[in-house]
């Protein structure tokens, strides 16, 4: 652990002290990730797509795969977006909750240490400019710059921007979504020509923004793209 994740650490057991939290989960005061919201989580289920970290469940094929021919080496998830990580990330997202980023960015660090991925460059989704002025921050920033202190990887801000506004994703199916973020993103040639990038977000569904954040990424020069989030939808889990 470098001097300056230890800071970090440091920084936000001094803001739990100072001013005692509850948890993201669930409420309970005292902790920002309790142990019964911790143990609940569920992890993704094997077995999972080895592109895009789909559950299968009882599919043969990859449901998601068989519609778009991704272009990042692979993308997963830590759990399965259902509560109380579903409420957590709302939290992190619209109530300035940031302290459960901190938490879920240690655990994406264990994580991704068990995956061994040649990651050289860790990169967070960017976040709509409108957006990013309403909530003053950016989630998927919050988790991606101290998963990159803890590892001692390189981390920017700037090597993906969005060069367009697009809207919310939330209500929208797999084609809409893929044509909202159609080109919406591009990459620094600069920062990531022959680098192997991480994308960093906070919660995958059909890969749509992953693979335009992949595309961007690759046209100007990263030689491969890998996705990481917090979690991942699964409503067609047991789809046969």
């Amino acid at each position: 652990m470098n001097s300056l994740y230890k800071l970090h650490r440091f920084s936000w057991d001094f803001l739990d002290w100072v001013f005692p939290p509850a948890c993201s989960g669930c409420g309970r005061p005292g902790t920002r990730w309790c142990g019964e919201c911790a143990a609940s989580v569920e992890s993704l289920p094997e077995p999972v797509c080895r592109k895009c970290g789909y559950p299968l469940g009882k599919a043969k094929k990859c449901p998601d795969c068989a519609q778009e021919d991704f272009l990042f080496t692979r993308a997963t998830a830590l759990y399965i977006y259902d509560e109380p990580v579903k409420n957590a990330l709302h939290r992190l997202k619209y109530n300035n909750d940031l302290g459960i980023a901190e938490i879920y960015a240690a655990s994406l660090a264990d994580y991704l240490k068990k995956l061994a991925w040649p990651i050289d460059l860790i990169v967070p989704v960017p976040l709509a400019n409108r957006r990013k002025k309403e909530r003053g921050y950016n989630q998927s920033g919050m988790l991606a710059y101290p998963l990159a202190m803890n590892l001692g990887l390189a981390y920017s801000s700037k090597a993906l921007s969005r060069q367009r506004e697009t809207e919310s994703q939330v209500d929208l199916n797999g084609e809409e979504r893929r044509r909202n973020v159609a080109g919406a993103f591009s990459a620094s040639t600069e920062k990531v020509r022959g680098k192997v990038v991480l994308v960093v977000d906070d919660i995958i569904t059909t890969g749509a923004t992953m693979q335009e954040c992949a595309r961007a990424l690759l046209t100007a020069g990263a030689r491969e793209v890998y996705g990481l989030s917090v979690a991942r939808t699964a409503k067609r889990l047991y789809d046969t």
